[in-house]
């Protein structure tokens, strides 16, 4: 499975409701990933430009659109951002992978 990494803000509304009936969001993160067949693997409340991190595995990209659109249409949430990420192990064959691509690409310019 992939590991995506997303942080987003709460609307104004979902801030006043929290305040007035405060709730664990984690709880219902963790149900939409299990819906979508993935699994919620951390989730932070953050301080700055977002509200909140989330660290999940979806199945696919698919799977992961889905549970950003189902969360997106909510209305309690924006500006999301998702960032895919691969483990150190996976990054070590991928620089092995482009050292055999690298000699044989000629960049722009032909530099």
């Amino acid at each position: 499975m992939s590991i995506f990494i997303t942080q987003g803000r709460y609307t104004r509304e979902a801030i006043k409701g929290m305040i007035t009936k405060p709730e664990d969001r984690a709880d219902a993160v963790s149900r939409l990933f299990s819906k979508a067949g993935g699994r919620l693997l951390n989730y932070y409340v953050t301080f700055g430009e977002y509200d909140f991190l989330a660290i999940g595995e979806a199945p696919s990209e698919t799977q992961m659109a889905a549970i950003l659109m189902a969360a997106g249409s909510s209305g309690g949430v924006t500006g999301l951002r998702t960032t895919l990420a691969i483990t150190s192990i996976e990054a070590k064959g991928a620089f092995a992978a482009a050292s055999d691509l690298a000699p044989g690409f000629r960049s722009a310019g032909g530099v």
